[in-house]
């Protein structure tokens, strides 16, 4: 069992490093002058036709099709909240904050999903532990935003803040929504799939007013590295975590630990910002903060089950 357990942590340390593409590619695209619109909505574009592979090479494709049928707008709008509120203002997000920043910022989601769970579950019991581990996290969060007051507009920061805040609380509201009503009757690549087919009109919505009231379109670099984004965090990182959750699903310590090595994308993030933007080292009090967000993560998820 030893074996399977540190080869479900690698992977799950694997899937960090995917996943912190997202956040360091939608900081150079912001850079390069890219609208947040196309940045986020391509990434669902991109992503349609793998998932689509995927369910059809498991012969998937017709369950998930019967049910959007039997419950759309369910569907619709909770796909809508789980991918399109949640993704659109955290990519938005990358035009006023580093990308670590960003990324470190985010596990507020964690706190946003203990607050949204008794508006989902009936009678849920949330531990002490679990908010003092929250706690820690927030206090990181707060920390590091302390510590970028010199170095970026009070008021950039305060907008980044707020819509990382949005994406925090919709990501686990639309999800659970959505695991909730399926009870099991999916997979998670057909949930996936099923998501991306019906946030379809929230994106095409926003492309419509980007093209229309921004006059914006994507250049081929936006293209190209949307798809990136889309391979190595929509794909190969979302594959990678669940793959190694499920090898030792059966051990809920070991799932624990797992989940904890998600704390990993904000290093993955500040280590790859650093390299491709030669941006110099957080300030002392951000380092302080980063480590509080990282450490409550872990506490979180190896001791708050």
């Amino acid at each position: 069992m030893n074996i399977i357990k540190y080869k479900a942590i690698f992977i799950g340390i694997l899937s960090a490093l995917f996943f912190a593409v997202t956040f360091i590619i939608n900081k150079l695209m912001a850079n390069e002058g890219g609208s947040w619109i196309w940045s986020s909505s391509l990434r669902f574009y991109w992503m349609l036709p793998f998932f689509l592979v995927i369910v059809i090479m498991r012969k998937n494709l017709f369950p998930v099709l019967l049910s959007i049928h039997q419950r759309p707008i369910q569907w619709i709008l909770w796909s809508t909240i789980g991918f399109g509120v949640f993704y659109a203002p955290l990519t938005y997000s990358a035009s006023f904050s580093p990308s670590w920043l960003v990324a470190s910022s985010w596990q507020f989601t964690i706190i946003a999903g203990i607050l949204v769970s008794p508006f989902i579950y009936k009678g849920i019991h949330i531990s002490i532990s679990s908010f003092l581990f929250s706690g820690l996290i927030f206090l990181g969060i707060l920390t590091m935003q302390i510590g970028q007051i010199n170095h970026i507009q009070f008021k950039d920061l305060l907008t980044g803040s707020f819509w990382i805040v949005i994406a925090a609380f919709a990501y686990p509201l639309g999800n659970r929504k959505m695991i909730l009503m399926l009870q099991g009757s999916l997979d998670v690549y057909q949930r996936i799939l099923g998501m991306i087919i019906c946030s379809l009109p929230f994106w095409l919505i926003l492309n419509v007013y980007g093209i229309t009231i921004e006059h914006s379109i994507p250049n081929h670099t936006q293209i190209y590295q949307t798809f990136i984004v889309a391979l190595f965090s929509g794909v190969i990182a979302t594959t990678l975590f669940f793959y190694a959750a499920e090898l030792v699903h059966h051990d809920l310590k070991t799932l624990a630990s797992v989940e904890a090595t998600q704390s990993g994308e904000v290093l993955f993030t500040l280590l790859g910002e650093i390299i491709l933007f030669h941006i110099a080292l957080p300030d002392t009090l951000s380092m302080i903060g980063i480590g509080l967000v990282i450490i409550g993560m872990i506490l979180h998820s190896t001791h708050s089950k």
